[in-house]
């Protein structure tokens, strides 16, 4: 699968050397790229891209704010945020607005290549010293209140599957792990959602921390 991707960054020589360094790799494809958030809404429902690479540092709306509008719009579309900010609040308020993905722009390479693939697959991706804030966080419940839904309702199959999504394993990697196929897999995800009462990947991350299913 080709990944189309639309580059959002109101420097042009930042998108120029981005478009360097992702137009290299055959399974992505830059459709577009954008300077402002008005013209990455534009793009967006005219493109209709797998992922937006979002800075947040925006003239015009901050790419929190583009994000805000484009999930409940696009919500096919993943947003990875690309930015020179690595505090709290920047990076929860982007996880809030709906973002798959969380990298400084310090990142290497590698890390950006991995956040917009593993966007693109459904899944989500935070650069490691930042994950570390979103752990510290829910484990001295701060911002989030306990689901609903508790482990008991789940089967061990949907446990099974629960561990897995939140070491961040993709639905083929769970399949062929449990013997399964990805169609399962997804099945299985979804009910994992409701019985527990989450609305994301990461809080489905924070909830197996908190009640010991991975470490932190």
């Amino acid at each position: 699968m080709t990944i189309r991707l639309l580059l959002v960054d109101d420097h042009a020589v930042v998108r120029s050397g981005l478009r360097m360094l992702l137009e290299h790799e055959t399974d992505i494809e830059i459709v577009g790229e954008a300077g402002t958030a008005h013209e990455t809404l534009a793009l967006v429902e005219q493109l209709q891209p797998d992922v937006v690479l979002m800075d947040i540092g925006l003239p015009d709306k901050s790419g929190i704010e583009a994000t805000q509008e484009i999930k409940p719009r696009w919500p096919q579309v993943a947003v990875v945020a690309l930015t020179i900010h690595e505090d709290e609040e920047y990076f929860f308020k982007m996880l809030q607005a709906g973002a798959s993905g969380y990298v400084p722009k310090r990142a290497a390479p590698e890390e950006l290549l991995t956040a917009v693939r593993s966007a693109a697959a459904g899944e989500i991706y935070l650069y490691p010293s930042l994950a570390k804030l979103l752990v510290k966080d829910y484990l001295t419940g701060n911002r989030e209140a306990s689901p609903a839904g508790t482990l008991d309702e789940l089967t061990e199959r949907e446990q099974e599957v629960l561990a897995y999504v939140a070491e961040g394993s993709s639905n083929p990697e769970i399949a062929e792990a449990l013997t399964i196929s990805p169609k399962t897999v997804a099945r299985h995800r979804e009910n994992i959602m409701h019985k527990l009462n989450l609305h994301s990947r990461a809080e489905l991350v924070k909830y197996a921390i908190r009640k010991g299913i991975i470490q932190a």
